[in-house]
């Protein structure tokens, strides 16, 4: 009964939080992204706070790293970002569109359908992503390309190359901030150095 009542609450929570973070596009000041005077907590009506004291400020064109042990809050940091927690007490801005990788990801699609994720085709530019992406192999060596269908009735991919292409999504939205959640993890040194290079220089 109990696991019955918090699957309960999970499933009428509210899945974005529209109060609990501004978003400017287009704004002119340095401000990427500004946090001030946690609290945040997960739940709609919790007044427990699952992270406190943040304090960030993030500036246009910076690589910040978050790095902390397991269980610490990287990731609740991000879903705070997104507007995907509570806010207790705090200010929260964005200042630009948003594309986020989260650190467990599902693949239910076909390789394109993944990448495109609902935009439309612009082949110059997808072709780009492919390569610094580091895909261009990967897709040589399947049978049917981009057009291969992963998962159940599909193929099975690699930790790396399941990264690769979340990353590629991400990339093909062409955003001003991203949020990348452990994306690296399972991508070997070379590639890694390959795809950081390009992609975040």
């Amino acid at each position: 009964m109990i696991s019955l009542g918090r699957l309960d609450r999970y499933m009428m929570s509210r899945e974005l939080v529209e109060d609990a973070t501004k978003r400017d596009e287009g704004c002119d000041s340095r401000t990427a992204v500004e946090v001030k005077n946690g609290p945040f907590s997960c739940a709609d009506e919790s007044k427990e706070e699952d992270l406190k004291h943040i304090n960030l400020n993030v500036n246009k064109g910076e690589l910040t790293a978050i790095v902390g042990i397991v269980g610490s809050g990287k990731s609740s940091l991000l879903a705070l970002i997104l507007g995907e927690m509570h806010k207790l007490s705090l200010k929260v801005r964005v200042c630009g569109t948003t594309a986020y990788v989260a650190q467990h990801h599902g693949f239910k699609m076909g390789l394109l359908k993944k990448i495109l994720f609902g935009l439309p085709m612009d082949r110059d530019r997808y072709q780009e992503v492919v390569r610094v992406c580091c895909l261009e192999k990967d897709l040589e060596m399947m049978e049917f390309g981009d057009q291969t269908e992963i998962g159940e009735r599909g193929i099975n991919l690699s930790g790396g190359q399941k990264q690769r292409i979340q990353l590629a999504r991400v990339v093909y939205q062409n955003c001003d901030i991203y949020l990348l959640d452990d994306v690296f993890s399972a991508i070997d040194a070379h590639t890694l150095s390959e795809i950081f290079k390009v992609t975040l220089h």
